[in-house]
């Protein structure tokens, strides 16, 4: 009895596995199988390349990096701006950098990102409106391992924090409306361009220029619009015979510590994912930042005898926007050199180069922005060799070739943005005025422009 089970057990074993071999494979005569030879089998076709899938991971960290960008500039940038200037001008300054900031988010979508990004009859240039009012851009859409839509709001930061950055430079004597139109217009013809043409596919891509995170797009961009604005404008009354000091050093103070947590979202959300190159990014903004820190700190300390706050964080500012360029092709030991070379250089800018010169950039744009952006655009094309710990130079680039790279993108930078931003500049001057009445700027542009003052006794 016991085998017989043993056998029936057995035989249905094999029933259940015979189907099941059954559907896996077709059945073929055993005997033709053995007996008939392998056809030669076909040139193996070349497996088309998987769709790109999206990876949430990075997908969060982006998301997570617009954000720190949004905080950088509201409150930090306007903070640290807002620090700076007179307790009358203090809302003025707010309210122009909050406003730039909403105004120029609409513009992205309506046109600007589709000119900075997507291909154009004049592509070397500038893009196309393909992609006006985000046509074709659905949730599932994807930018590398990434949905379109958070890149495109990840950009958008970028678009809009850099005009915020010329506030600080034409401060305490522009007309609001004046402020609106010449952002508008900036965004437009100025930064859409020379974002193309670094990051969309256009001229200076192409040549191989190096720009990691927006130092010609940002910082060199800005810094000139902002010394030809001052320029243009002229100086505040009272410049050079009256004191103009900070009115609250403490608010400035929050405002760098902001930018500085911020500027992560910034350099290592340029990546675009999360891995190793996120990783070096994070500590070289980090150690690039603290290095420039102790750089202005030293020189104005031996300079003038006493190391100042506003020395620090307008060192810290220097060393984030010298490694704004740099930060994903260098070592960790050049980013702490660049960062020294920022604080020490930029503190010229903002002391000695600004007294030959005597223009008044009142919050030193030019001095840390326009320099120190210059400074790490140039600096990535040495320290990104090899030899001194970066990630090497494309096949047949030398360093000598690569920072001749840096210095044409540099200077296209400073050319284009400087003529445009003079052109747009003249014509609001001559069709509503660039500047408040001498009367309303003598009593501050809070109470005059906006009804309201920032403070009540």
């Amino acid at each position: 009895m016991r085998k017989f089970l043993l056998l029936l057990t057995l035989c249905a074993s094999f029933g259940l596995a015979v189907p099941a071999l059954a559907e896996d494979q077709p059945a073929q005569p055993a005997a033709a199988a053995e007996a008939t030879p392998p056809a030669a089998a076909p040139a193996a076709a070349t497996p088309a390349p998987e769709p790109p899938k999206m990876d949430t991971g990075s997908t969060a960290w982006m998301i997570t990096a617009a954000v720190l960008v949004i905080l950088m500039t509201i409150p930090g940038l306007a903070l640290f701006y807002g620090g700076l200037v007179r307790t009358k001008n203090m809302l003025s300054v707010l309210m122009q950098v909050f406003v730039t900031f909403s105004l120029v988010s609409v513009l992205w979508a309506l046109y600007a990102y589709s000119l900075a990004f997507k291909e154009g009859s004049f592509n070397a240039i500038v893009g196309g409106f393909s992609h006006a009012f985000l046509s074709g851009i659905k949730p599932d859409t994807l930018n590398g391992v990434i949905p379109e839509y958070v890149f495109m709001v990840f950009q958008l930061t970028f678009a809009a924090i850099t005009p915020a950055l010329i506030i600080g430079a034409f401060a305490e004597r522009m007309k609001f409306s004046a402020v609106l139109w010449f952002m508008g217009l900036w965004v437009t013809f100025v930064y859409a361009p020379i974002a193309h043409m670094v990051w969309g596919g256009g001229w200076l891509a192409t040549l191989g220029a190096k720009d990691f995170a927006g130092g010609t797009v940002v910082h060199v961009n800005a810094g000139i619009a902002g010394l030809v604005a001052c320029l243009v404008m002229g100086k505040r009354i009272g410049y050079g015979k009256e004191a103009m000091p900070p009115h609250s050093l403490t608010l400035t103070m929050v405002g760098a510590s902001l930018l500085w947590v911020g500027w992560f979202g910034f350099n290592v959300g340029s990546e675009l994912a999360v891995d190793g190159t996120a990783g070096l990014v994070l500590a070289n903004t980090q150690l690039a930042t603290g290095a420039a820190v102790l750089g202005w700190m030293f020189a104005e300390w031996i300079i003038k005898g006493k190391p100042s706050m506003l020395g620090a964080a307008s060192g810290a500012v220097a060393g984030l926007v010298a490694i704004t360029p740099a930060c994903g092709f260098i070592g960790p030991m050049g980013a702490i050199v660049l960062g020294i070379l920022a604080g020490v250089v930029c503190f010229w800018a903002v002391t000695g180069l600004k007294s030959m010169f005597g223009y008044d950039d009142a919050l030193d744009v030019f001095g840390v922005h326009g320099i120190g952006g210059a400074l790490g655009a140039v600096g990535t094309g040495v320290l990104m060799a090899a030899g001194l710990g970066g990630v090497g130079y494309p096949e047949g680039v030398s360093m000598g070739g690569q920072v001749t790279k840096q210095i044409i993108a540099t200077l296209t930078t400073f050319v284009w943005s400087g003529v445009i931003s003079f052109i747009l500049l003249k014509i609001i001057d001559a069709t509503i005025g660039l500047r408040v009445p001498e009367e309303q700027e003598r009593e501050g542009l809070d109470i005059n422009s906006h009804g309201e003052t920032a403070y009540h006794s």
